[in-house]
């Protein structure tokens, strides 16, 4: 590591701690050259797969949209948001551990879908209606008794 101040190149870690619930790593080091001493802090950097659409595009995930899909499915329902917080990581490290650098955007709605079913089923069938595009109500009758079973 660099020294900031003399841009000396040899810098020696003096204390090294765990900080924000363990997933940053917050190190005080010291400059062997000028002695000047300063803080920097180490997050490990998780690359989320590129999305490949239905028409072939391809576009960077986006936790956002993700959220958004989910908050308005779950909307005035009863669930935290600590519930869904937790769910959104869950998918995200599913994503991740496919290893793929691309991943189909029919793979993130059915993750999606499982989640939101095991969250809430009305907000899981809302989605799904949406999702698959549902043309009539035979088809919800047929999701929700694919759901009771």
């Amino acid at each position: 590591m660099h020294c900031p101040f003399c841009n000396a190149n040899d810098t020696k870690v003096i204390d090294s701690r765990l900080v924000s619930e363990g997933h940053q790593v917050r190190r005080r080091r010291e400059c062997s050259q000028c002695h000047e001493r300063f803080t920097t802090f180490e997050v490990a950097e998780l690359v989320m797969p590129r999305v490949v659409k239905s028409n072939g595009s391809r576009e960077p995930f986006n936790e956002d949209k993700m959220r958004a899909g989910m908050a308005r499915a779950l909307e005035k329902r009863p669930v935290g948001t600590d519930a869904i917080e937790e769910s959104i990581n869950s998918i995200k490290s599913q994503l991740r551990a496919t290893g793929e650098r691309e991943v189909a955007a029919k793979l993130i709605g059915q993750l999606v879908m499982d989640a939101l079913k095991k969250l809430d089923k009305v907000a899981y069938i809302r989605f799904a209606s949406v999702y698959r595009a549902f043309e009539d109500i035979r088809e919800f009758g047929e999701e929700i008794a694919r759901l009771e079973k």
